[in-house]
């Protein structure tokens, strides 16, 4: 395992470098969000970057204000799956891996990054296909999987075929440790510190003497929406002056509707799938509010943290990599209704208190700005190409 930090730079040679994920737009998550922002930063330093997934037909389409078009090869049909807690993707379709094929001959990638590699089918086919540098980022936390000790020897063949991998955080590189013999590069997820700003004008029409708590996340029972609810009905008991802004969507949204009391239906606003507006979303909150019960990072953390406002989080693996309590936010077992609701209680009365989280949110947020992350990843690239070259000149002497 290694660790990145501040690396000997190596000169910044242009590379061809193709991105296979089956995660991006238009669905949104955190996969999505990383590959879009890693490659918009990749070819403004002057590399020709491809990303390579497929055609989704069953999810709302992207917000497109303020989101560039990027070069994009779609292959197959995406399908959803629920996994994890969550809902996964897979590609389907005629001749997948021929199709791929077609496309790494065409492009001549120096690199070929894959992301969320042991995922079917797309990654699959993307690590049995490459014949050139090929780089692995996990981004997964997960407690236990049948799967993964039942198949362990031939997902361990195709984690062998990498030459280097990345874990977004010390806890996705560990959930994978159980079942294989790996090492990993420790390079987080970035933030666009330049969009998620204090400096967004609030949202008029929640700009008001009320206390705005936020919510954003996809609607999935590991990101305790349930919670969230029942946290707040108990602090609305206390406080009148509250109101939830929930960000986000899914086939559960009519389910965590129906959870708001009567009492409190004007308070709390299910705005759906929000992606551009984001910003100004987090410049008009004065708590985050973070309930997951799993996660392998905590990108939402970072957007908060980014806007300077203080978070309320679950005391989880995946959130520790990111925030310290009391330096940021507060952190706290959420399954405990009246825990949660105090926290809501404590920040919602100490406005000195929330400036004072928010503001060393900033300062933290700010070492995670997608230059510096993206200049790792590429440091990383060459390092592993160089030795590559070096192995492959060893051989034909």
């Amino acid at each position: 395992m290694e660790v990145a930090g501040e690396l000997d730079r190596l000169p910044l040679l242009s590379m061809r470098i193709g991105i296979v994920t089956e995660y991006y737009y238009p669905t949104l998550g955190g996969i999505q969000e990383h590959v879009y922002h890693y490659a918009l930063e990749a070819l403004a330093l002057g590399h020709d970057v491809k990303i390579i997934t497929s055609n989704v037909y069953d999810s709302p389409a992207t917000n497109a204000q303020g989101i560039s078009e990027l070069p994009v090869v779609r292959l197959g049909r995406s399908m959803p799956i629920y996994n994890n807690g969550s809902v996964a993707r897979l590609t389907i379709g005629r001749k997948l891996g021929d199709r791929l094929q077609e496309v790494f001959d065409r492009e001549a990638f120096d690199v070929i990054h894959v992301h969320a590699p042991l995922t079917p089918t797309l990654p699959f086919l993307a690590l049995t296909r490459s014949n050139t540098v090929t780089v692995g980022t996990v981004h997964t936390n997960f407690n236990d999987s049948v799967f993964l000790r039942i198949f362990r020897k031939p997902m361990q063949g195709h984690l062998d075929r990498l030459d280097g991998m990345i874990a977004v955080s010390q806890t996705a590189g560990m959930a994978l440790r159980p079942y294989f013999d790996l090492d990993f590069r420790v390079i987080p997820n970035g933030i666009d510190v330049t969009q998620f700003t204090p400096d967004v004008p609030r949202l008029p029409e929640f700009d008001d003497d009320k206390i705005n708590l936020l919510w954003v996340a996809r609607m999935e029972p590991r990101n305790g929406l349930d919670r969230m609810l029942g946290a707040f009905a108990m602090a609305s008991a206390k406080r009148r002056d509250l109101r939830l802004l929930v960000v986000g969507d899914g086939p559960l949204r009519t389910t965590y509707e129906a959870m708001v009391p009567d009492a409190l239906r004007s308070a709390v606003h299910f705005l759906g799938y929000v992606n551009a507006g984001r910003p100004a979303l987090y410049a008009t909150a004065d708590v985050l509010c973070t309930p997951a019960s799993i996660s392998s990072f905590g990108i939402t953390l970072l957007e908060g943290m980014a806007a300077a406002i203080p978070i309320i989080a679950s005391d989880i693996d995946g959130f520790r990599d990111v925030m310290v309590h009391e330096r940021e936010g507060l952190f706290i077992d959420t399954g405990d209704t009246a825990a949660f609701s105090d926290a809501i209680l404590k920040l919602a009365s100490d406005r000195t208190l929330r400036k004072a989280l928010g503001g060393r949110g900033r300062e933290t947020a700010l070492r995670y700005s997608w230059p510096h992350v993206t200049r790792q990843v590429l440091d990383f690239y060459q390092e592993l190409k160089a030795r590559r070259d070096v192995k492959l000149k060893c051989r034909s002497e």
